[in-house]
């Protein structure tokens, strides 16, 4: 799937931190995409998260292709255990994202355990193949 994504000249931004599970469930479902980008619908806001390797985007169902909020310039190297929480930049290009940002913290980790859950169900099970040994000389 491919989105021409646009956005405005940023409002504001400040630094943050993501709680490590979150930070690092969204990096193995990311790990897992071919394609290089996770697509989670945050149905409860009308939302989109776009994720790659660069920056979490969220994209307002209304506005359609307008980025109103963007975490990038993730910093996992900083942090010196998986379990604690990675640094970023959220850039808000709207006045209203500040506000919306509120309801994301909490809304999105939950969208993105749904959506990890619905991967599991469509993920099959792996299989251990058995070569045949070498012969001995």
């Amino acid at each position: 799937m491919e989105i021409t994504c646009y956005r405005d000249a940023a409002f504001a931004s400040e630094a943050r931190f993501l709680p490590a599970d979150i930070y690092n469930l969204a990096i193995t479902m990311l790990a897992h995409e071919p394609s290089g980008q996770l697509f989670v619908p945050v149905r409860t806001m009308q939302y989109l998260a776009i994720l790659d390797h660069e920056e979490f985007v969220f994209i307002d169902g209304e506005r359609k292709c307008w980025i109103d909020i963007a975490w990038r310039n993730f910093k996992p190297q900083a942090r010196t255990s998986l379990m604690e929480p990675v640094q970023y930049e959220a850039v808000y290009y709207r006045l209203e994202s500040i506000d919306w940002m509120r309801r994301l913290l909490s809304e999105f980790p939950q969208a993105l355990h749904q959506h990890a859950a619905k991967q599991k169900k469509t993920l099959s099970t792996a299989k251990v193949l058995q070569f045949p040994s070498a012969p001995r000389a």
